[in-house]
């Protein structure tokens, strides 16, 4: 089977990024795969839950549910020697990566690791690193990063989880920065009241995972193209742009669905190729207009 291609890989996506930097008024959004995210803020960077390696291809390569790679990676984590925050939204590996997540420390020596708080003993095992080194959140908890201000909503991946001190294991992300407010979705189904706790967010761009949910699959599902459509609309997202599909030939879903649904509902939307940027711009009135 062929590869899919990015539209941008290696050098070329890291020209994009630093030509971007002249645009320093706008928002630049490139997906990186999966659940991976690159956004630009004024000449800062943050990776939203990167997966750039091929370590669940290795784990899984001799058992009966191996992850087979659909699309190229973007670009080498030893290449991104400009990252100021990265996150993991929860523990599974696609998220929580340590080859990405170790090069990318290595490289960045002043990197700022967002986790959820009920993982830090997790996280810390995984990476190898100082447990006291991640910035933890848990549900409605917020904290200001670097230029980055992050508040954690609880996710569904596919119930809510909780440790013995009742913090959420599957977190989401609110990331504000300048006038723009990104919902970052982690893996998650829709839940009652996760539309009520959104709303008053005001969010410009909400990433969302589209897989949906197949017990064949024998993994956690997320919300499927319509599912994430509609919740786009529910809470009045300016964009929403689709994730957590062709990564995996086993785990993945076409994002038609989810174009399809939203153009029913008149919720704007942007389905991104992989190492493609996504630059947001904000008028005077609040609007926001991509390009």
């Amino acid at each position: 089977m062929s590869l899919i291609q990015p539209l941008l890989q290696d050098e070329a996506f890291l020209q994009d990024v630093q030509d971007a930097a002249a645009d320093a008024g706008a928002l630049h959004i490139w997906w990186l795969g999966q659940s991976g995210f690159l956004l630009q803020w004024r000449g800062r960077h943050l990776l939203l839950d990167p997966y750039l390696s091929d370590s669940l291809t290795t784990k899984y390569a001799a058992t009966d549910k191996p992850h087979i790679r659909m699309t190229e990676r973007v670009v080498a984590p030893e290449k991104l020697g400009f990252i100021d925050v990265a996150t993991s939204s929860h523990n599974h590996t696609d998220h929580l990566d340590a080859a990405t997540l170790g090069s990318l420390l290595a490289e960045n020596r002043g990197l700022r690791l967002v986790i959820a708080e009920a993982n830090r003993a997790f996280v810390a095992d995984r990476l190898g690193c100082d447990p006291e080194m991640p910035v933890g959140l848990d549900d409605g908890v917020r904290a200001q990063v670097g230029d980055f201000e992050f508040t954690g909503i609880a996710a569904a991946h596919e119930a809510l989880e909780t440790d013995a001190q009742g913090r959420h294991r599957f977190l989401g992300y609110i990331v504000r920065c300048g006038p723009w407010t990104v919902y970052h979705s982690g893996d998650t189904v829709n839940y009652t009241g996760l539309v009520e706790r959104l709303k008053p967010y005001n969010i410009d761009v909400a990433m969302l995972p589209i897989n949906g949910s197949r017990p064949e699959r024998r993994v956690a599902g997320n919300l499927s193209g319509s599912e994430a459509a509609g919740l786009a609309r529910a809470i009045n997202a300016q964009l929403a742009v689709p994730c957590h599909y062709e990564m995996f030939t086993f785990n993945t879903e076409s994002p038609e669905e989810f174009i399809a649904a939203a153009a029913g509902l008149g919720q704007p939307v942007r389905a991104l190729r992989a190492g493609e940027r996504c630059t947001l711009q904000k008028s005077v009135n609040g609007a926001v207009t991509s390009r």
